[in-house]
């Protein structure tokens, strides 16, 4: 379906040609006063010098050929050359009844759909989820139901950090907690046991305490390296125990996720990117690509285009190890060959910024990517306290993302126990409904790339730009339309439109919705979640304002009545629609 804005535009290129005028100058915009017009053109302004006319005698021209057409209420030309909209009742109403019958609510999929990968989450195993991991898992997730909306085939995935000296430290730690297990006995050549010598629970203890050990003894410290480094060659009791690692950490991780309503396609990690690691750097060496600087091999990446330095991306360290970039790199050859991608889009915190320069300059020189593949880095901005520095625990510590997902839920929880009596257990089920878009809209109402300060109180209000708002409106709507199926036997005799004569906020209600796809194409196109909140908190504003100013449940005017019901049909499909991009749905009652 073809956006409302485009549908206007034509209509004055198409005058603008007629009257021997660029037709390049036709486009209308939403008014910036509402109070006078409802849209604008203001073409006539920049013709006015080529064609050496008065702006206002080219407006009143264009006004003058539009006259007459159904499409508008009123159209005038104003002083210097402005020329005002309002478009008519029928013609948004037509609008808005097609928006009803299409699919996606009038959004278009495109006409050829893209392959894309989208790596976010990006969680270290054997360490639970804190809020640092939020903002990558709430907008990889939203980008990837978004890609989808428009018809993209996107796989999803985690990219696990499963390779590091994290795992070495694990091995050594676990040799002092426990030396009697099999996997260091050196002579033990049977089958290792299948079930891991540890819970999720005591390996999360584990990595901490080898991690404090490593920084006050050097020796364990060295045995981490040399564990990690018999691991990554292959021996087989390391890998025993790093495959236990994975499994009881990939089953909490996605018990966690699972809560967030986020899932990947594909739980792959640094240790499937090992393999294409030694014949991706030989052939840069051997190309000439890479070469040596102070031990290390590097590749060049600056460009004379750069206004400031960008340094060289380390292939290998002097020590033969590789980094995060070698890695990375390692992937993008992997996500290459496995799924032949034509964007791959990376989350990560905006601090990485040099890292991915690096990375996709590097991809593109030694030609792993061609130019028809886009590498994408998203940038986010951190989530903050109320003291504005990155979220801490009152302690000072990390905080769990499970332990903040629960202190949202019970303050929902509390706001709905005060307003109504409820059942404990309806009241938990419905909070944590509430509490997931409390935090998932109090996220991405942001723009991606700035930070924010996470403000439990705010964002859990059942006023105001917050999650819980949109999900009242919605569950209102819920309402009204079970009440009036219940009276009038079902829904399913609504088979006229939406009204066309209109009262005031009706017609705003229909002028809002009208907006809906090309919110999500300006969405889509620019990687912006936050756009979709903003719509949908104008377009709950908008029906709130309609359920105040009409009786509709009371409407004695059954036609009239139908057209209102029609209305909240629509105007529930496309607020819907919206939060499922989010990851997030609304519950029957608050």
């Amino acid at each position: 379906m073809r956006k409302l804005l485009d549908i206007l535009t034509e209509q004055f290129e198409n005058v603008m040609e007629e009257c021997g005028y660029d037709k390049k100058f036709a486009k209308i915009t939403v008014s910036n006063r509402p109070d006078l017009c409802e849209y604008q053109c203001n073409g006539a302004m920049a013709l006015a010098k080529a064609h050496k006319k008065a702006p206002i005698m080219i407006a009143n021209e264009l006004v003058e050929k539009l006259a007459g057409n159904e499409m508008f209420k009123e159209i005038v030309a104003v002083n210097p050359g402005f020329i005002n909209i309002k478009i008519s009742d029928s013609f948004i109403a037509n609008y808005v009844d097609d928006m009803a019958k299409a699919e996606n609510v009038g959004c278009e999929k495109n006409i050829k759909p893209k392959k894309v990968v989208i790596d976010y989450g990006g969680p270290n195993v054997a360490k639970p989820l804190h809020v640092g991991h939020l903002r990558s898992a709430i907008i990889g997730e939203t980008l990837k139901r978004l890609y989808r909306f428009k018809g993209d085939e996107v796989i999803g995935d985690v990219h696990l950090g499963d390779w590091g000296l994290q795992m070495g430290l694990i091995i050594e730690q676990l040799r002092v907690e426990q030396p009697e297990l099999v996997y260091f006995d050196d002579t033990y050549e049977g089958e290792y046991p299948t079930e891991a010598p540890f819970t999720i629970s005591e390996l999360e203890k584990i990595y901490p305490t080898a991690s404090a050990r490593s920084k006050e003894d050097e020796a364990f410290k060295e045995k981490a390296h040399m564990a990690t480094l018999e691991l990554q060659k292959g021996k087989k009791a390391y890998r025993a125990l790093w495959k236990h690692i994975l499994n009881v950490s990939i089953a909490d991780l996605k018990n966690n996720y699972k809560n967030l309503n986020v899932d990947f396609d594909v739980w792959k990690g640094e240790s499937d990117a090992e393999p294409y690691i030694p014949a991706m750097v030989d052939e840069m060496i051997e190309s000439g690509l890479a070469h040596e600087s102070q031990g290390a091999m590097v590749v060049d990446v600056m460009e004379e285009t750069d206004t400031k330095e960008i340094p060289p991306c380390i292939i290998r360290k002097s020590d033969g190890a590789a980094l995060y970039a070698t890695s990375d790199l390692a992937t993008i050859i992997q996500r290459v060959q496995d799924y032949n991608p034509e964007e791959i889009i990376y989350l990560a915190d905006k601090r990485q910024e040099m890292h991915f320069t690096q990375v996709f300059r590097t991809a593109k020189k030694a030609g792993i990517v061609d130019d028809s593949v886009k590498l994408i880095y998203q940038g986010f901005g951190t989530m903050n306290g109320k003291d504005n520095k990155p979220f801490k625990t009152r302690d000072g510590g990390v905080m769990r993302l499970e332990t903040l997902l629960s202190d949202v839920n019970d303050v929902i929880y509390n706001k709905i126990m005060e307003n109504r009596q409820e059942s404990e257990e309806n009241a938990r089920a419905t909070a944590k409904i509430v509490g997931l878009a409390a935090v998932k809209y109090g996220d991405l109402s942001n723009q991606t790339s700035k930070d924010y300060i996470f403000d439990t109180e705010r964002f859990a209000s059942f006023e105001g730009n917050t999650g819980p708002y949109i999900l009242y409106t919605i569950v209102r709507i819920k309402s009204i339309l079970e009440k009036y199926a219940a009276s009038e036997g079902s829904l399913d005799n609504i088979e006229t439109g939406v009204n066309k004569v209109l009262t005031p906020s009706e017609k705003n209600l229909m002028m809002e919705l009208a907006k809906f796809n090309a919110t999500i194409d300006s969405a889509y196109e620019e990687l912006a979640p936050y756009k979709i909140c903003a719509y949908i908190y104008d377009l709950s504003n908008a029906f709130n304002t309609f359920y105040h100013d009409n009786k509709i449940l009371a409407e004695e005017d059954k036609d009239k009545q139908k057209g209102f019901i029609k209305l909240l049909m629509i105007t529930k499909k496309a607020l819907e629609e919206c939060i499922d991009i989010l990851g997030f749905t609304a519950p029957d009652r608050m």
